[in-house]
């Protein structure tokens, strides 16, 4: 079904390949688990195999990779693709006519539709309405639109392999079972389907597959039954970054200290992003200076609007946001802004402070690391907010240099950050954040796309932070990362 002979990729203006030498066959209706270190290409063979990859503009290819015998851009609709970026494979503006759409476009009967868009969205545990706006989606929920979206193209006559990047990335524990029943539902309905899943929740997905594959560098480093691969090659797999499952994070447990006096805390906090339909509401909550806050709870409960409400970039709906003496800018120098920001300044609302206000006071790294970029090459990435602070190039060079060494970007200095993998682009957003060194930062889904050493890395570096007097506060279901920086614990529940 799948062949892969010295095949690989480098991405347009990237001297190293993302994917090299990569050599594998996978038969009909194998289940095969794709793990590897971040950066090592997983999702870019996904997207090889889906076709997708654009021609020779944004990128060279070497070698064969064929699907059923044929280059995979001939064979385009038998190859279903959950991309790691849900956001990316948005296309309508209402639930329902997106999980459609696919099917619409493959010509199955309208008559069959809708009915199995219903089954679908129970299938993944998706309980909202097919007219709800998925602008108004959480991460969590838009990954189960695109998995129904798959799973309503099945009953449509393709596709013949389906591919997972990640699915289970940004759910919570319930959300991650009803997928992994769902896609269980499907198989047993359709066992002639490929299902190849890239994955660093080993544990979720071993005892569904058939087959590991684990990539390095320089191609596939491991092939085999799930059981042999991760028994007798796990210091291997370990090196290699791999999460083995059993096997202890890889962080030092730090000493929480007990909370102290609030940085920043709200009152009677009603927040969302439209008038008269608030996400959650009524909340008083505290953040103490200089520890690590962790916020919970169930996908779609409101976490990610509270993260960006706390952090001064979205406005409550009610209630205020205030925040402590030391950390309010001063207003004596505002004669460059408008007249209308001058008006509205309040020192301890920091939804009424400049962009210059927050760089050095409250960063922001959003869920999707795509959603922060602006510029063509990750070196410059990193100096956006120091250009804009006004430090001079070789203050800026230092602390470039600096972040690419700590956060393992060096040899992507010049590369576009559209083109990293998802774990690279996590790190590249934080960086982003950490280079103007706020006094307070607020982390989305920080640990995304982490393998087991960059994971290790990003909460040594966090710990670093703290020790620093600055305060964390981070959005997140890693349970492991709650254990060893959960200092403070916010748990939201359903309204």
């Amino acid at each position: 079904m799948i062949s892969a002979r010295d095949w690989s990729w480098t991405w347009a203006g990237r001297s190293t390949p993302a994917v090299a030498h990569l050599d594998l066959e996978i038969a009909t209706g194998e289940r095969v688990l794709l793990l590897g270190g971040s950066g090592v290409g997983k999702s870019t063979v996904l997207a090889g195999l889906t076709g997708v990859l654009g021609g020779s503009d944004e990128g060279t290819e070497t070698g064969n990779l064929l699907v059923g015998g044929s280059h995979p851009t001939r064979m385009r609709g038998r190859v279903g693709l959950v991309m790691q970026d849900p956001d990316s494979q948005v296309v309508l503006a209402r639930v329902g006519d997106d999980i459609a759409f696919g099917a619409e476009n493959m010509g199955m009967d309208p008559a069959r539709i809708w009915p199995r868009v219903h089954e679908c969205l129970k299938a993944v545990g998706l309980d909202v309405e097919v007219d709800r706006p998925t602008s108004r989606l959480s991460g969590g929920q838009k990954q189960r639109m695109a998995i129904a979206a798959a799973l309503v193209m099945q009953d449509a006559g393709g596709p013949q392999v389906l591919c997972l990047d990640e699915p289970t990335a940004n759910l919570d524990p319930a959300g991650i079972a009803e997928v992994r029943d769902a896609i269980v539902s499907m198989l047993s309905t359709r066992p002639d389907t490929t299902l190849i899943v890239v994955e660093h929740q080993v544990e979720v997905w071993a005892d569904l597959m058939d087959r590991v594959i684990v990539l390095g560098p320089d191609g596939v480093i491991a092939d085999g039954p799930v059981t042999d691969v991760l028994t007798q090659m796990r210091d291997e797999l370990l090196e290699a970054g791999v999460w083995v499952p059993g096997v202890e994070p890889p962080a030092k447990h730090r000493m929480h200290p007990a909370p102290g006096e609030p940085v920043l805390w709200a009152e009677h906090l009603e927040t969302g992003y439209q008038a008269g339909a608030p996400v959650s509401h009524d909340l008083d909550i505290a953040i103490p200076r200089a520890v690590s806050t962790v916020i919970t709870g169930p996908n779609a409960v409101g976490k990610s609007t509270l993260a960006l409400t706390l952090a001064g970039l979205l406005k409550p709906l009610a209630g205020s946001v205030i925040v402590a003496d030391g950390l309010r800018p001063d207003g004596n120098y505002r004669e460059w802004l408008p007249r209308r920001m001058r008006r509205g300044f309040t020192a301890a609302n920091p939804h009424t402070w400049a962009s210059r206000d927050l760089l050095t006071r409250i960063g922001t790294v959003f869920q999707h690391p795509g959603h922060q970029f602006v510029e063509r090459r990750v070196r410059d990435e990193l100096a956006v907010g120091l250009v804009a602070l006004g430090w001079r190039r070789a203050q800026i060079d230092t602390r470039v240099g600096e972040l690419l060494e700590t956060l393992h970007l060096s040899a992507l200095a010049e590369a576009n950050p559209f083109t990293l993998s998802g774990g690279e682009q996590r790190r590249l957003s934080v960086g982003t954040v950490l280079a103007t060194s706020p006094s307070v930062i607020f982390l989305d889904e920080p640990t995304f796309g982490q393998d087991r050493n960059t994971w290790a890395d990003l909460v040594a570096l966090i710990s670093e932070i703290l020790d620093e007097g600055r305060t964390i506060v981070s959005v997140t279901h890693d349970a492991a990362f709650c254990e060893v920086l959960g200092d403070n614990t916010l748990c939201l529940e359903p309204r």
